[in-house]
């Protein structure tokens, strides 16, 4: 059963830092040497140094461990170091961890980082290759010999019974794409920068699996991403304004799997946002209509839909109606479909520019941003708010 009270956290922690390599379809370089490359420049971008740090957090997914990253970025001694599970689903969750250590004292200034190469590398979109056998691993045995062997054939099952109870064409999903592409087009910083689409080059893009065709997918990317926490008293005094952590959740629902939850009572949603989306308004005391920007996961796009339903920005069915009519600031950096695929850690950077007020796509009076992270999975997700 999940959290039925607000916790303690919010306003004890805050992001003081973003670096982050380019972003590219193939680096020429080590995993390794793009995260060192990322944490220098977010530790840069701070005002601090690397001895300032005692704290890193990242994926389970990572070739790049901790403790190599920091001797490799000049950092010294570590009081705190943690990894997050599930893929995307962890982005959030670095955060959240990183200012639990602040809160309670184990670290002063904590690290989190995500980089690989996705693109020239290991491409996640290729499905499963080779798996050892595990115990969550056996869910997938009931799904991989009927051919849904990739992320985007497992969210397919999830998107073609949303079209269905909702009475929807592929179109609907066209909305997010369109509105991902078009603030990519205006970010430098974006793989897909200078070139938005329209609806029409959505429903003309070829189907990788119906109903999802090749713009609802999310790029592949090398890059690395990584930000810097420390507590709010302290980041007062640090040159950049503070991206203060309002609130932070995990969550996991009922019957969840990795990607392919197809027995729960119902499949136009997730669940496992819900969860998460309860607990962050719960102990925010805020609501959808106190958010200034949206940065939503966007690994495929119906699941941009599902979320904005999942947090109360619109009823079931009715969130492409919301991104059509430019409802909400989505994903203004251009999200993982036009800016790059970092498993969501460089949306966390574009909430924390909005609230700076640097962002190329800046929101007038941005105070306080929704960010998730990876969906179908179990979650995370974090509200940041301006120190006003």
């Amino acid at each position: 059963m999940s959290l039925h009270r607000a916790d303690s956290l919010g306003g004890r922690a805050a992001v003081v830092g973003i670096g982050a390599t380019e972003f590219s379809k193939d680096s020429g370089r080590s995993e390794l040497k793009l995260a060192v490359e990322a944490v220098r420049a977010a530790i840069d971008d701070a005002g601090l140094s690397p001895a300032d740090v005692d704290g890193m957090v990242t994926f389970t997914m990572d070739t790049n461990p901790e403790i190599t990253v920091a001797q490799a970025a000049g950092i010294g001694e570590l009081s705190f170091f943690s990894r997050v599970h599930y893929g995307g689903g962890a982005a959030c969750a670095t955060v959240q961890q990183a200012a639990l250590a602040v809160a309670a004292g184990v670290a002063e200034v904590v690290v989190c980082y995500r980089a690989f190469n996705e693109r020239s590398g290991r491409r996640f979109g290729s499905g499963v290759q080779q798996r050892e056998p595990s115990a969550e691993g056996a869910a997938l045995g009931w799904n991989l010999p009927f051919g849904l062997l990739t992320p985007a054939s497992w969210v397919a099952m999830t998107a073609q019974r949303y079209l269905h109870a909702h009475g929807l064409t592929p179109e609907a999903f066209g909305q997010v794409a369109v509105a991902g592409r078009r603030h990519a087009a205006r970010n430098p910083a974006a793989y897909f920068h200078g070139r938005p689409i329209t609806l029409d080059d959505h429903a003309s893009s070829r189907w990788i699996v119906e109903p999802l065709r090749l713009l609802d997918c999310c790029q592949e990317t090398d890059g690395g991403q990584a930000l810097v926490v420390t507590s709010v008293e302290r980041a007062r005094d640090l040159p950049r304004p503070p991206a203060v952590v309002v609130a932070a959740a995990q969550g996991a629902g009922r019957a969840q799997e990795q990607m392919t939850s197809y027995y729960r009572d119902d499949l136009t949603g997730l669940p496992e946002m819900g969860v998460v989306a309860r607990q962050l308004w719960r102990s925010s005391g805020l609501g959808p209509g106190d958010i200034d920007v949206g940065i939503l996961y966007d690994h495929f796009t119906p699941y941009v839909l599902m979320q904005l339903e999942e947090f109360g920005f619109c009823g079931r069915g009715e969130a492409a109606e919301f991104v059509a009519a430019d409802a909400l600031p989505l994903n203004t950096h251009g999200g993982q479909l036009g800016e790059a695929y970092l498993h969501g850690m460089n949306g966390i950077a574009e909430a924390v520019r909005q609230l700076r007020g640097t962002s190329v796509n800046q929101t007038d009076g941005a105070a306080r941003a929704l960010v998730t992270a990876g969906t179908g999975v179990p979650t995370s997700a974090l509200v940041l708010g301006a120190d006003r």
